[in-house]
């Protein structure tokens, strides 16, 4: 039952959702998804990222701008290892990509479950 005078619970919102973990896990969920699915929901994350950063604590605005930023040097990177793979180095460089983001996920998810802000969203790297 939900309770007209408390109005940061949403009835429209399932309760799950409402956890403020909730969102951001599932964007880095997403990420790491990507890696099966070309990106595709790398891209669904990114938006997600986007639309919810404006709202968020700072904590958790740090995770949306880590998760943004991981998603354009996915992008980039990408397009890298696929402009030199008829070189031969994009065969490697593109599983490689994988791995970065797979790794940039746990991380992340690592930082959020801890409920702690990402330390170096800015980075490049980790």
């Amino acid at each position: 039952m939900t309770d007209p005078n408390n109005p940061t619970i949403d009835p429209a919102v399932p309760p799950r959702l409402q956890d403020e973990k909730t969102l951001p896990g599932a964007v880095y969920a997403l990420h790491i998804a990507g890696v099966v699915t070309g990106g595709l929901t790398c891209l669904i994350g990114a938006i997600i990222a986007y639309v919810s950063r404006k709202d968020a604590p700072e904590w958790l605005a740090s995770h949306y701008d880590f998760q943004i930023r991981t998603f354009w040097l996915a992008i980039g990177f990408s397009i890298v290892a696929l402009l030199l793979t008829p070189v031969g180095i994009g065969i490697v460089l593109l599983p490689a990509v994988g791995v970065w983001l797979v790794v940039r996920g746990v991380v992340g998810l690592s930082n959020l479950f801890k409920g702690q802000p990402y330390p170096t969203p800015k980075n490049w790297m980790i």
